[in-house]
């Protein structure tokens, strides 16, 4: 179990005409496997291919073809259940779903619902301010997606493109723990950083690999910790699922809708239909789609091709030990081995890439100036550039040379501002860079007490001035940094300042 530290956020509450009301949400989120090949086909999963051209024989539901399990697919579904925390069962079975689809060739999904390969876990989702909220995961199962319908093509005629067909999809299915569209939006945004760590989903939500199915409802406060205490669903209200929601934003704007919806019918004395909605994110509302269907409405049967699926203890072992460094635990060691901040440590763990990005800038070297110059200035950089850590102009190795010669006190931090610049646009070496520009900080006290001497002896009034008012020696710091072109140590010139002029 994970060692909780924080505060659970409050639910999120909706002042209606008759009293308050809360949220109650739970989540589906399909997230399609990283695999080279489909779910029971060799055919491709390669995205933007030319419509239909990754398409097997029994992803077109060609009569008397037979599914065979990929393996990998298998192995993708385990560690993704590993990394939150789930129970793997060692035996699960595959189910066809039947329903009439126009890109579902076979008439029919092949899915898991009595035995899905991983049971219960947990997602431990921050929301800032040192409060999380624990998710409980309640199952995980493997499934086909279905293709593609285009509608925009021909005024008179839809088009269908099966190359999604039979790509293998994981189901993430949430309790109902989720208590406001924030949390729910930061739920999708862990799930799908867990995933990229373990490289079991790449998370692009614009090319349809990870979409979620939201459940909502409402209920009145007290009625939730009557549900946990009974585990009877009654006390959480009628709920309505939307469906295949692909933007944290219009998550969170769905939620909000739904909720105010059931809201305004319970108040006018009405019930909430339990259905399938729809979002429309131009008019931001929710619109019916079908009558919520239950599990026999699909006719769920036991797939007559497939055995059951059995896996080993000691394979699933083998793919737990070469699991890589999850975001909370990493973060933790960030934390603790860098002492950065609880939010420079979230910003630096985010994506997996900016970790390893951040550690390699600061090996052996200062850990918090490291994180300042990797968020500030070269994330800022590259936000400006629309660029992401893979195509950074300026490597870890050479962003970490700049720290240390900031370290060094070879350099000032406003020098080493430029010297990021010059080393990020003309992709030259640092320590070249500060001896063939002259950029080396001025460390002699010589040198630099000559400098302070000449601009007091040109300025006697504002000796006056900062003697009555010793906030204004920083006018002579700044004096002096003008004239030696700001390669005097900082430090140095305030403390002989100071010293000059008797403060």
């Amino acid at each position: 179990m994970l060692d909780l530290t924080y505060d659970t956020p409050a639910p999120k509450v909706i002042s209606g005409a008759t009293g308050d009301w809360e949220l109650v949400i739970g989540l589906e989120v399909h997230a399609q496997v990283a695999t080279n090949a489909k779910l029971f086909s060799g055919a491709s999963t390669l995205f933007g291919a030319e419509p239909n051209s990754n398409v097997a024989f029994v992803d077109a539901g060609m009569p008397g073809m037979l599914p065979v399990i990929n393996e990998a697919c298998v192995a993708q579904a385990v560690r993704t259940g590993l990394g939150l925390k789930a129970q793997i069962n060692l035996v699960s079975a595959f189910d066809r779903k039947n329903y009439f689809y126009p890109d579902l060739p076979q008439g029919y999904q092949i899915s898991q619902l009595y035995h899905p390969i991983v049971g219960e876990g947990e997602v431990l989702v921050e929301m800032g301010n040192g409060q999380a909220r624990l998710v409980r995961i309640e199952r995980i199962h493997l499934e086909q997606d279905a293709g593609k319908s285009i509608h925009d093509m021909d005024p008179a005629m839809s088009f269908v493109d099966l190359n999604r067909t039979g790509v293998a999809l994981m189901e993430i299915v949430s309790r109902p723990d989720i208590r406001g569209p924030e949390e729910a939006a930061a739920y999708v945004l862990k799930l799908r950083q867990i995933m990229r760590y373990l490289g079991t989903c790449d998370g692009n939500m614009q090319n349809g690999n990870l979409r979620a199915d939201v459940n909502v409802s409402v209920c009145r406060p007290g009625d939730y910790e009557r549900y946990q205490a009974t585990q009877d669903f009654s006390h959480l209200g009628t709920r309505c699922e939307i469906k295949n929601m692909n933007s944290m934003r219009f998550i969170q704007m769905a939620i909000d809708y739904e909720a105010r919806r059931q809201i305004a019918l319970l108040e006018d004395g009405k019930s909430v239909t339990q259905e399938t909605r729809l979002y429309d994110p131009d008019r931001n509302e929710t619109r019916s789609m079908r009558s919520k269907e239950e599990a026999h409405d699909y006719r769920y049967f036991p797939d007559p091709d497939l055995l059951p699926l059995e896996i080993e203890q000691d394979w699933v072992d083998e793919l737990a030990k070469a699991l890589p460094e999850l975001p909370d635990a990493k973060k933790a060691r960030f934390i603790a081995d860098f002492g950065l901040s609880d939010y420079d440590a979230s910003v630096l763990t985010a994506e997996g890439e900016n970790a390893v990005f951040f550690e390699k800038v600061a090996a052996g070297r200062d850990g918090k100036l490291a994180a300042n110059w990797v968020i500030n200035e070269l994330f800022g950089r590259l936000k400006k550039d629309d660029k992401d850590i893979g195509d950074s102009p300026i490597s870890a190795e050479r962003l970490g040379q700049i720290i240390g010669l900031i370290k060094s006190d070879t350099i000032s931090g406003k020098i080493a501002k430029d010297v990021f610049d010059i080393a990020y646009t003309q992709n030259r070496d640092p320590e070249e860079i500060v001896e063939t520009e002259g950029m080396k900080q001025v460390t002699d006290t010589g040198a630099i007490e000559a400098a302070v001497d000449a601009i007091i002896a040109a300025n006697p009034d504002q000796v006056e001035k900062a003697k009555a008012n010793p906030k204004l020696a920083g006018w002579f710091v700044g004096q002096v940094m003008k004239s030696t072109g700001g390669k005097a140590n900082p430090a140095a010139v305030n403390q002989i300042v100071a010293a000059r002029l008797g403060l």
